[in-house]
């Protein structure tokens, strides 16, 4: 099965900020935590932001998920017939 350069862009992408909102949350410490609260901010608000470190490692692991991905689709192992089966056992299981 061949996969289109856009259609592997766009899948990236998606793979990308997936990864991207798991790893925000990660080892984040608030300035609650740090004892300095600067005036006009919540406690809950980020110490020490480092947006550069974190898309560093959002894309390290991005690839990886995105192979593993583009391997199940290239490989055919999951199809879109497969989904379809599975979004009718689904649909059924409610009436």
């Amino acid at each position: 099965m061949n996969i289109s350069i856009s259609a592997a862009i766009v899948l990236f992408a998606v793979t990308w900020f997936m990864v991207f909102f798991v790893v925000l949350p990660l080892r984040l410490v608030t300035q609650g935590d740090a004892g300095e609260v600067v005036p006009g901010t919540p406690k809950s608000a980020p110490a020490d932001f480092n947006l550069k470190r974190k898309m560093k490692i959002t894309t390290f692991w991005a690839i990886g998920v995105f192979a593993v991905i583009q391997t199940i689709i290239m490989s055919g192992w999951i199809t879109i017939d497969d989904l379809a089966a599975l979004r009718q056992m689904t649909s059924g299981a409610g009436n």
